[in-house]
C-alpha cells in the first residue's frame, strides 16, 4: 500500500497513521502538548530543518490537528495551537510515553511520570470502559464491524 492511499483508506488506525504517522509529527504534537506553541521554539527543542517543521506544522494546520494564530504583526509570525481535534489525540500521546517508559530501556529514574491536577497524585495512564468503569486492555475488547461492513479478520500467523 502507498502512503499517499492511506488517508483514503476504511481502517481508523491507517487514516490516524496517515495524519500522525511520521516521526517528525509525533515530536511536534509532543512539544505541543508540552507548551510549544512558536516556530523557532519547535526548532531549538527538536534541532530539525526549517523545512521539515513547516511542511509537518502546515500538514497538522490542514488535518484541523492544530490552529496557525498571528501573535505578531510586523514580521507577521504564528504560533501553533492545539484544536479540539488535537486534543483528542492525548490518550494516543499518553500511551505512547507509558509504552516507552515500560519498554524503552529508559532507567527508572529517568522515566516521565504523570501528576493530576486535582488531586495532586501520581498515576498511570489506563484506559476504562464508560459504561461500567473497568480497567480494559486489549484482551478485554472485542472490535465490531460498522454497520454494512466485514468483521476485521485475525491473520493466520502460523
Amino acid at each position: 500500500m502507498k502512503w499517499e492511499r492511506l488517508s483514503r483508506e476504511p481502517c481508523p488506525v491507517a487514516r490516524t497513521v496517515a495524519v500522525i504517522g511520521d516521526r517528525w509529527t509525533l515530536l511536534l504534537l509532543r512539544e505541543c502538548f508540552l507548551g510549544v506553541r512558536r516556530f523557532d521554539v519547535f526548532q531549538a527543542r527538536l534541532g530539525i530543518s526549517r523545512t521539515i517543521i513547516t511542511d509537518r506544522l502546515n500538514a497538522l494546520v490542514t488535518e484541523g490537528v492544530l490552529s496557525r494564530e498571528p501573535y505578531q504583526d510586523r514580521p507577521l509570525r504564528h504560533e501553533y495551537r492545539l484544536t479540539h481535534k488535537g486534543l483528542e489525540l492525548y490518550p494516543v500521546l499518553m500511551s505512547m510515553v507509558q509504552w516507552g517508559n515500560a519498554h524503552g530501556g529508559i532507567q527508572a529514574g529517568a522515566q516521565l511520570k504523570f501528576r493530576h491536577k486535582g488531586c495532586g497524585k501520581h498515576f498511570r495512564f489506563k484506559m476504562t470502559c464508560e459504561a461500567c468503569g473497568e480497567t480494559v486492555d486489549a484482551r478485554a475488547v472485542e472490535a465490531l464491524p460498522a454497520e454494512g461492513r466485514r468483521a476485521p479478520r485475525a491473520r493466520d500467523n502460523g
